[in-house]
């Protein structure tokens, strides 16, 4: 049971920087960086938890989501 906590856990998303921060609200860009993104085209991988989830969802516009 406990192994399959850790595999449903262990989802990974692929995000990417399509769009610039500059001109979007300071909550935006503060969201793309604490993703880890911070150029055009940057490339995070990240673990698919509700935290990451909600940051992806408030800046959806500027990302290109994909599951890794």
């Amino acid at each position: 049971m406990a192994k399959a906590k850790q595999s449903a856990s262990a989802s990974k998303v692929k995000v990417t920087l399509i769009k610039s921060i500059a001109g979007q609200l300071k909550s935006h860009q503060a969201t793309v960086r604490g993703l880890g993104l911070r150029r055009i085209r940057d490339t995070a991988v990240l673990a698919a938890t509700p935290e990451v989830n909600g940051m992806l969802r408030s800046a959806q516009h500027l990302l290109k989501v994909e599951q890794a």
